[in-house]
């Protein structure tokens, strides 16, 4: 299988927001379109929680990646004006360090000796990146759900790096939904005791604990109105039932079980794990003296696009309103654009059509 996979290797050691620090550590990440002689037509895109640095194809990679519909000649993100990196975050298992890496001090996987990790790390790493590329200022920074916290993060720690920023489906901070939510997902992994304490491995592998953390993702990233369309009250054939008590009746038990079974061996649990967790303790408040605004209003940019979705349950559109007023407050030109798309907090994976009319009509006029 082909590979568009690049590596870059951080300082040693790279020193982490909550303590610790990493030694040999790595990022991937895969680029799109050229870097012209200026060096002022980066940008560089953060992504959600599981995705690779494949958010398109390339020559070196065909296959179909995460924002397809986005990204590549003519298209929204169009790779003929633009140079675009796609990392992919310090922690996942796509590429870079994580917990599943090989600790050099030991010769074993991180596990759960892994230090904590915060999503400034992730930030810090990737700008580590832009740096080693010689781009002294990012044309845009495209955070999409926690790579928009990411960004955030990148735009507070590091001033002028940054000339417009597109947040896409985030939040300023986590709400107690979604650390709610997280937290049961955590759960899940580490009470299946194929987990065993981290040390688990294609044998014993925590397989329904995976399961059931990804059925819940599932369905915080879709609305009701998308469930009750797609599904409403549709049975299974009997044929299609199990014939256990309890067992799956309705389609829509079906849809989430098959969705969690493609999800489960792709991802690694530990990694799944640290970064729901750096989730939960991003706060741009932490730059604002417990103030979220006036964290946001340290933030020094000249324009922004803030998009949000009406039915996205886990990051609300009042906290896409907050980004949007704390990022003008700052003294950005901010456009503010808040879609009824009925996928929710998934929409910018799957309504293209409206994200690709917001997302390159703003970067048609930088």
């Amino acid at each position: 299988m082909s590979d568009a996979r690049q590596y870059f290797n951080l300082l040693s050691p790279f020193a982490l927001k909550r303590g610790g620090s990493l030694q040999d550590a790595r990022i991937a990440y895969e680029t799109w379109g050229s870097l012209n002689t200026a060096r002022d037509n980066a940008v560089l895109i953060l992504t959600g929680l599981s995705p690779s640095a494949h958010a398109a194809s390339n020559e070196q990679d065909p296959s179909h990646g995460w924002w397809e519909g986005m990204l590549g000649p003519g298209k929204a993100i169009d790779t003929r004006r633009w140079f675009v990196i796609c990392v992919n975050s310090l922690g996942s298992d796509k590429g870079s360090t994580c917990p599943a890496s090989i600790d050099p001090a030991t010769g074993e996987a991180y596990r759960l000796t892994f230090p904590e990790l915060a999503l400034e790390d992730v930030a810090n790493a990737a700008h580590a990146l832009v740096e080693s590329l010689g781009i002294a200022q990012l044309a845009c920074l495209i955070g999409c759900s926690m790579g928009g916290m990411s960004a955030l993060g990148y735009m507070v720690l590091h001033p002028g790096s940054v000339r417009a920023h597109i947040s896409v489906d985030t939040a300023p901070q986590a709400q107690p939904f979604a650390i709610a939510i997280r937290s049961l997902q955590r759960e899940a992994i580490r009470l299946d005791p194929n987990w065993h304490g981290g040390q688990y491995g294609d044998e014993r592998y925590p397989d329904i604990g995976m399961s059931i953390a990804r059925k819940l993702g599932v369905i915080t990233y879709r609305s009701a109105m998308e469930w009750n369309g797609r599904f409403a009250r549709i049975r299974l054939d009997p044929e299609q039932r199990e014939e256990q008590p309890f067992g799956f009746e309705f389609q829509v038990e079906s849809y989430l079980e098959s969705h969690a079974r493609r999800f489960v061996r792709t991802f690694d649990p530990n990694s799944y794990l640290y970064l729901s967790r750096a989730s939960d303790w991003f706060d741009m408040a932490e730059y604002g003296q417990g103030n979220v605004m006036a964290g946001l209003q340290r933030i020094r940019i000249e324009q922004a696009l803030v998009i949000g979705v009406s039915t996205d349950i886990l990051f609300p559109l009042e906290q896409q309103e907050q980004i949007a007023e704390g990022l003008e407050a700052a003294g950005a030109k901010v456009e503010f654009v808040a879609l009824d798309s009925p996928q929710g907090h998934d929409a910018f994976l799957v309504d293209i059509e409206n994200y690709s009319r917001a997302i390159g009509g703003f970067l048609s006029k930088l």
